[in-house]
């Protein structure tokens, strides 16, 4: 498998970006009373360097979303298999997240959580792919927009695999 990846973002590039976007979250959140809400399973080690760039006091919770299904192309069907465990009501939120594709998956989650009265809802994501888009979300925070390739690396996957490497890479099929 590896050796169909082209490298994509090197491990210092987004080492680079992880702390700049960290340092412009502390900026725009001081004082405020913060919950980043992480999208599991790809975003752990985007979510946890970013969070450890954020000298900051604020709550972490989890969601776990699902809408591939072990293929490489996005189902169109978003299912949650685990919900927070933190109240966002009257609190301001961010969702973290690993990629923005088709928008599927954080249009249902951002419906979902505006429900629940946050003060304000933003995401952010390491990386966007707008030519995919289906549905506009609103993105606050990018760390990469890229072109329409399907990466794996630093917390993406193929079906389960690939994720721990510490760079994003191409896969080429």
């Amino acid at each position: 498998m590896r050796d169909r990846i082209t490298p994509l973002l090197s491990e210092a590039q987004i080492r680079d970006r992880v702390q700049q976007l960290g340092a412009q979250l502390v900026k725009d959140y001081a004082g405020k009373d913060l919950v980043v809400v992480g999208l599991l399973n790809g975003v752990f080690p985007f979510f946890a360097d970013l969070v450890r760039a954020m000298a900051m006091d604020f709550d972490i919770s989890f969601m776990q979303v699902s809408s591939y299904g072990g293929g490489l192309e996005s189902t169109g069907e978003v299912h949650i298999l685990k919900d927070l465990d933190r109240s966002i009501q009257g609190r301001h939120a961010l969702v973290v997240e690993d990629i923005v594709d088709t928008g599927l998956t954080l249009f249902k989650v951002s419906n979902l959580l505006k429900d629940r009265e946050p003060l304000s809802l933003k995401i952010c994501t390491l990386l966007d792919k707008p030519s995919r888009r289906k549905v506009a979300v609103p993105v606050d925070y990018v760390g990469f927009t890229i072109e329409d390739h399907f990466v794996v690396g630093y917390g993406l996957d193929l079906d389960g695999k690939l994720r721990n490497l510490p760079y994003v890479g191409i896969y080429h099929p």
